[in-house]
Parts: structure tokens; C-alpha cells; sequence
């Protein structure tokens, strides 16, 4: 029968906006594995590839004895290029029935994908998925799903998506997912979501504490940040050098200087040491207030217990020694500054805070 111009038209336009593949492959367990692969900018070039992808990533899967990781990094690479990541994911499924293990980057390579088109059903399955294969996404995973965020403007798919894998969460996740929202952009949802699981009763713990009080510094948000701080030892926790510094440094920021000094006193006086990056808070802070004797004390204070002075506190004190007529005494410090004897503090003396601030 012979078909009209119109009528092959429209079957080359259904052709155009919709294809499925279908392959059935016998497994020694008889297991069938289907792909159907939607699109709304399908070419036949795209049709191609994406036929010949997965015909290649299904035989492989059956037929390879060991291959290697990377090879099935390549396969899902060149499906997420075609623009197919609901393939994608199903290719994800395949080996996970499979048992086949891959590493966190071929997850990570999807969440970039749906991070970009916004698709948050898509990054939350493939973000599950990640949490059943390693249990504790990386920083690098956690911030890749909550970019898929972006252009969200309330929290209730974000919480419903917690509360479908409470079960299977830890606290370094919490804390990961906490402050990925908070370093792409999405304060707002970090806070929320912190409120959201202390009154679940969360597995949170010191270091969720701890990125809280920083992100409420950054935005300035004191009276909330000090509750947030009043509130670690009513959850059984003990403030930590690291509580205590960003505190200081949030106060700082919002130019209460009284309530920095208050909090320095309250610190030592619980016999927790300050450490360079207290001391130099503090010092600042004396500066700034035009207390230059008070900065000089705590200089000499760290110097006295081992805390290697920067290179930064030597100029602070310089600045404020010469704004406030003191000449010789900055000339003093600019001399020992220069001299070949004086030890510095250098990368390695920041290392420390920076593995107890690892998950942030």
C-alpha cells in the first residue's frame, strides 16, 4: 500500500522524537536486561551511538571476564554525552545487580550531568544509589548533588530525600551534605536542613556544630550563631578550639569585638588552648580596637607557649604599632621579622584545623 507524502512525514517526525531500544541478552542466570532510552533532540547520528553504546556496554557486562573500571566509566561517559542519562542510570542499576563495583567518579560523572539540567528526581537516584555503594559520599559527590539544587526555591524534596535514606545516612554525610549546600551557594537550605534533622534527632554531631556556626557567621547572623553555640553543650558535646575559633572569627567579622574577647576569656578559662588562628583573631581584634598593649601581651602569651607567630600577625602588629605612634617598637618587630633566626608558622602549622575541618 502506498503511503502519502503527509503520512511518511509524520511516521519520520515520530522516528525523530521518540526511540527505544530493546536488547535481550542470556546470562547464565537467564536474566533480561532492558533499556528504554527516551529523547526529545534525537538525530540519527545520536540514534547511532547511543545503539551502539549500549549494545557494547550490555555484551561487555555478559561476556568480559574482569574489565576494567575504566572501561565502564567510558560507556556511561559517552551515554550522558548523548544526552541519555536515564540510560545512564539504568547502566548504573545493570552493574549494581551485577555486582560489578565502580568507583564514585562514574557516579559523579551523572550528578554533573542532572546537576545541570536541574533534574532533582534523577540526581536523588543516583545520590541513593552512590549512599547503598559506599555508605559516605565523598565532599566532592555531596556537593555535585546539591548543585542539582540550584534553582530550587524551598527544602521539601530535599527532606523528603532525607527522610527516604535516614536509614543509611552518617554523621560525615550529614556534615557533607550540610555544607555543600552552604558552599554553592545554598545557606538557606543548610540551615534548614540542620534545624530539620536536630529536631529528628539526627546523628548529628561536633563538627555539624561547628560548620553551622560558620556558615551563621558568614552571613552575619550572631544572635543566631550564639544560640547555635549555647545549645552544643545542651546536646552533651564540649566546644573544641575549632568551636571556639570560629565564633570568634564570626563575631569578628560582625565587628563585635567585646563579645570576641568575652568568649577568647571563656575559652582559656575552660582549658581549652587558643592556636594560631585564635591568637591571631584576638590580635587583631586588640588592634582594631586601638588596645595595642593587649596585642603585644598575646604576642608574647603564644610565643611563650610554642604557637609559632604568622608572617600576617607580625604586619598587623607593625600596622597598628606605627598607626599609633609607637615607631621603635614596630621597627623592633619589623627587624625580628626580617631576621634570618625568627621562625615563622608556614602551611604545615594550619594543617591540624585543617583535618578537623576535613568534612567541611
Amino acid at each position: 500500500m502506498m503511503l502519502g507524502g503527509a503520512t511518511v512525514r509524520c511516521f519520520s517526525l515520530i522516528k525523530l522524537s521518540l526511540f527505544r531500544f530493546r536488547f535481550k541478552l542470556c546470562s547464565p542466570l537467564s536474566t533480561t536486561i532492558r533499556f528504554q532510552v527516551y529523547s526529545t533532540e534525537v538525530s540519527p547520528g545520536i540514534e547511532r551511538v547511543t545503539d551502539e553504546v549500549l549494545k557494547e556496554f550490555l555484551a561487555t557486562v555478559e561476556n568480559a571476564p574482569a574489565p576494567s573500571v575504566k572501561v565502564y566509566y567510558t560507556y556511561i561517559n559517552k551515554m550522558c554525552k548523548a544526552g541519555n542519562l536515564s540510560a545512564a542510570s539504568k547502566m548504573l542499576q545493570t552493574l549494581s545487580d551485577k555486582n560489578i563495583f565502580v568507583t564514585p567518579d562514574v557516579y559523579n560523572l551523572i550528578l554533573v550531568e542532572t546537576s545541570q539540567k536541574n533534574d532533582i528526581d534523577l540526581s536523588c537516584q543516583i545520590f541513593k544509589k552512590l549512599l547503598l555503594s559506599c555508605k559516605s559520599p565523598s565532599a566532592t559527590s555531596c556537593l555535585k548533588f546539591a548543585q542539582a539544587f540550584t534553582k530550587v526555591n524551598d527544602c521539601v524534596e530535599l527532606l523528603r530525600f532525607l527522610e527516604e535514606i535516614s536509614e543509611i545516612t552518617t554523621s560525615s554525610f550529614i556534615n557533607n551534605i550540610i555544607f555543600a549546600f552552604a558552599k554553592c551557594g545554598q545557606k538557606d537550605k543548610s540551615l534548614v536542613l540542620f534545624e530539620h534533622l536536630k529536631r529528628q534527632s539526627y546523628g548529628l554531631d561536633l563538627v555539624t556544630y561547628n560548620i553551622v556556626l560558620d556558615i551563621l557567621g558568614q552571613t552575619g547572623r550572631v544572635y543566631e550563631m550564639l544560640d547555635v553555640f549555647a545549645s552544643i553543650e545542651e546536646t552533651g558535646f564540649i566546644p573544641d578550639t575549632v568551636s571556639y575559633n570560629t565564633l570568634i572569627n564570626g563575631l569578628r567579622k560582625a565587628g563585635r569585638f567585646d563579645m570576641c574577647f568575652a568568649y577568647f576569656k571563656e575559652m582559656t578559662e575552660n582549658g581549652i588552648e587558643p592556636d594560631l588562628l585564635t591568637y591571631t583573631a584576638i590580635i587583631e581584634n586588640f588592634g582594631r580596637a586601638g588596645n595595642v598593649e593587649e596585642s603585644l601581651k598575646c604576642f608574647r602569651e603564644m610565643k611563650l607557649k610554642g604557637v609559632l607567630p604568622s608572617t600576617y600577625i607580625y604586619r598587623s602588629l607593625i600596622h597598628n604599632l606605627n598607626k599609633t605612634g609607637k615607631v621603635e617598637l614596630a621597627t623592633e618587630l619589623l627587624e625580628e621579622l626580617n631576621s634570618p633566626s625568627t621562625c615563622l608558622a608556614g602551611p604545615a602549622d594550619f594543617k591540624q584545623k585543617r583535618r578537623q575541618r576535613s568534612t567541611l
